[in-house]
């Protein structure tokens, strides 16, 4: 069976954004809940997004070390995936788990040439997935820049792996090709600015990821 390359958009702001996503087939949208982030949303802004996002497509969190609290309040709003971008610990993310088994759970990694595969393994068992971004000293993550994709297959990990990290028009046909991850999350590579998206480009990029699919 040929295997599809999954594809996340993250940063959403607008509905109209959201609306030309998923009307080219994209696979789950992300909100950013973090107040340093210049594509930060707000709790009650995002749910008016969700209310409107059909149900096939995910609906992800993101969160920077935010209090459990907080990130339970906001994935009652319609999320179906928590991504958690900060240095969340393991047994924050088996409480989170607990207390929203109807979410899956995705945990980022800032990649560099000091990563190894013993970072992951404690997540193994309380998270359904690897986000892989680019490690930039003193950011969190949406850098826009590209890690040493050679870095990936050494890391040996038991969870799928979605590829972020720099990702655009140029080069997302060779990310696929070079990492075969379960999916790509898309940020600045399709942006006019920090949270408005190119419609255009939303549209070439899910078109090229369908065409590598192909090849």
């Amino acid at each position: 069976m040929q295997r599809r390359t999954r594809v996340k958009i993250c940063g959403i702001g607008r509905r109209k954004d959201a609306t030309v996503a998923v009307n080219n087939g994209v696979d789950a949208l992300g909100f950013i809940f973090f107040p340093k982030s210049p594509r930060n949303i707000l709790p009650e802004d995002a749910a008016e997004i969700i209310a409107t996002i059909p149900l096939f497509v995910d609906k992800v969190g993101v969160f920077v070390d935010a209090p459990l609290k907080r990130v339970v309040e906001y994935a009652h709003g319609g999320l179906t995936c928590i991504q958690l971008h900060g240095t969340e610990s393991v047994a924050y993310c088996k409480r989170l788990r607990r207390v929203l088994p109807f979410c899956r759970i995705i945990k980022a990694f800032r990649v560099s040439e000091e990563s190894i595969s013993t970072h992951f393994e404690p997540y193994n068992t309380c998270v359904d997935a690897f986000l892989l971004d680019t490690y930039v000293q003193g950011e969190k993550g949406g850098t826009g820049l590209v890690f040493d994709w050679s870095i990936v297959p050494k890391l040996r990990l038991c969870r799928p792996v979605i590829l972020a990290g720099g990702l655009s028009l140029e080069n997302i046909g060779e990310a696929i090709s070079v990492v075969r991850p379960y999916a790509v999350d898309i940020n600045s590579g399709i942006e006019d600015c920090p949270g408005i998206k190119n419609h255009d480009k939303i549209r070439k990029i899910l078109q090229i990821v369908q065409g590598t699919d192909g090849m």
